[in-house]
């Protein structure tokens, strides 16, 4: 069974081309909704949820986890992998994350070496984008700017009225004046958002869809290690999990992205 976290919704947007494209596979999502956002909380704390998250997920009987949360992959990933799958005796479980695919996509596909990122204030804090991109080349120019208010108003809904749309306009401004020529969404909240972002940035922009680019990641990740492949349960269920309010939980998941959700659990994963 693969299992995806993140603090809400946003790990929806992982979620559904994931299945789009590998639908034979078991899936169980967990949205800590009662704790959201994790993008204002300290590294230390984005931890401690993240360890809860991921104890819950090996307890459900996941042998492969993402983190589709990118405040996670950038603050706890690497925390996670070392503490979990640190023993050379594990061999049939595995953490993944959502910034390393992104950042080689962007790498690979940027012709003027200018690329915008936004994300959570966690997320910029951490430089984690930054970092890898110029890990992968030097010469790439990373502009990166916080947007911290748009994961509130995408919990709430509200990202379709044009409160949200003039907040993201200000938020984009000294990223478009940087001339970018891509721009990554560095939070899964955020491609809830992305027409508006690629109206704001203009058409010689190419705006990421974290998402889809994740799951073509995976599909190629579980080409490539079929070991790990054969370990995957195949009967196409879909659990989803909240920690708070499983009503909204369905309706936006239905609402926004599609998923056809019959049933949402509520479970406290502390």
């Amino acid at each position: 069974m693969i299992g995806l976290f993140d603090s809400g919704y946003g790990g929806l947007t992982v979620l559904k081309p994931i299945i789009d494209i590998l639908p034979e596979y078991d899936y169980v999502y967990v949205g800590d909704n009662a704790r959201t956002p994790y993008g204002t909380r300290s590294q230390e704390t984005v931890l401690h949820y993240s360890r809860q998250a991921v104890d819950y997920l090996f307890d459900q009987g996941c042998t492969m986890i993402i983190t589709a949360c990118n405040t996670v992959s950038a603050l706890a990933l690497r925390t996670l992998q070392q503490e979990y799958l640190r023993d050379k005796q594990v061999t049939d479980k595995k953490i993944l994350g959502v910034i390393r695919p992104v950042v080689e996509y962007a790498a690979k596909h940027t012709k003027t070496k200018r690329i915008g990122v936004v994300g959570t204030t966690g997320t910029i804090a951490s430089r984690a984008y930054e970092i890898e991109l110029q890990k992968i080349d030097s010469s790439i120019q990373p502009y990166s700017h916080p947007c911290p208010l748009l994961v509130p108003l995408i919990e709430e809904g509200w990202h379709h009225k044009p409160e949200a749309r003039m907040i993201l306009k200000k938020y984009l401004r000294p990223l478009k004046s940087a001339n970018p020529d891509m721009l990554i969404l560095g939070c899964t909240h955020y491609p809830l958002m992305y027409r508006d972002f690629k109206r704001y940035m203009g058409s010689r922009v190419h705006v990421l869809h974290t998402g889809n680019i994740v799951a073509e990641s995976l599909r190629d990740y579980l080409e490539r290690h079929p070991e790990i492949e054969k370990k995957l349960t195949r009967d196409g269920t879909r659990r989803y999990i909240t920690t708070d309010c499983p009503d909204a939980f369905k309706k936006f998941g239905n609402a926004e992205l599609s998923l056809s959700i019959d049933t949402v659990k509520t479970d406290a994963i502390w």
